[in-house]
């Protein structure tokens, strides 16, 4: 089975033990790659992938695919990796700068300026490389470990997108979910997935231990990113968050209309 997740910190309790030729509970060998997420999609579509841990927004603007296990990406309120720093008032925004390294993040931004102030300020893209101090916009989104960090510079706001995806929808923001592509159906493939969120859960310092340094973080930042901002089970209250994002993404013109009631994997009920 071909599986494909980007390589952000936040998949790393999701993906633990998934790269052994011998997965326990997997009956055919999974073969594990890494992309960027945009790739990723493009991948799942074209049949190059069975699988693959892709943004919310990919799975809105694609066709027959399947949730597939209710292992996911999500958070309860704030989410640390993921901001908006503005130079002026969010609702004089003209120009937004949007990072690449995450569509997902791109598409909340856009939906939640639009939804509170009714603005559709023009999009600039930030390379995940540059300096997006340097960003020339009125506003900027940034995710990962530079988000993560303390911010400097004087900003007029400075939103978290998980807290004020909350604050505005009443529901957890889902930022990305395992998606099987149309066509192919594998009932302990489910489980295999949730066991490994499980098992990365359950070494979560170890994990931290790990990966810290090559992400810039401390110990204890990388720690608390797993443990107090992510959430990585996709129950009701997910679903029905999912389900808000796709309707205010439809409403902004960044997903095709028609694609609920989604389809999910048996045991994802």
């Amino acid at each position: 089975m071909r599986i494909g997740a980007v390589s952000y910190l936040n998949t790393k309790p999701l993906v633990e033990g998934l790269d052994r030729t011998d997965v326990p509970g997997c009956s055919s060998p999974i073969r594990l790659s890494f992309d960027l997420p945009s790739r990723l999609a493009d991948q799942l579509a074209s049949g190059q992938l069975d699988v693959a841990l892709i943004p919310a927004v990919e799975f809105f603007r694609g066709e027959d695919y399947t949730i597939i296990s209710d292992a996911c990406i999500a958070s309860l309120g704030p989410v640390w990796s993921v901001r908006v720093l503005f130079r002026v008032p969010p609702a004089e925004v003209k120009t937004l700068a949007l990072d690449e390294g995450s569509r997902t993040s791109a598409a909340l931004t856009q939906i939640l300026l639009y939804e509170n102030y009714g603005i559709k300020p023009e999009t600039v893209p930030l390379p995940i490389d540059a300096d997006w101090h340097q960003a020339n916009a009125d506003a900027i989104l940034i995710i990962g470990d530079r988000a993560m960090k303390p911010i400097d510079g004087d900003w007029v706001a400075n939103w978290d997108i998980g807290q004020k995806w909350k604050q505005w929808s009443g529901y957890p923001c889902v930022f990305a979910m395992w998606v099987a592509r149309s066509g192919f159906e594998s009932h302990e493939l489910a489980d295999v997935l949730s066991n490994a969120r499980d098992h990365g859960l359950d070494i979560a310092e170890q994990i931290a231990a790990r990966e810290a340094e090559t992400y810039g973080l401390s110990y204890e930042m990388c720690l608390r990113y797993f443990r107090e901002f992510l959430h990585f089970h996709l129950g009701p209250e997910q679903r029905s968050g999912l389900e808000k994002f796709y309707e205010a993404a439809v409403r902004r013109g960044l997903a095709p209309a028609g694609r609920v009631p989604f389809r999910y994997a048996e045991s994802v009920r």
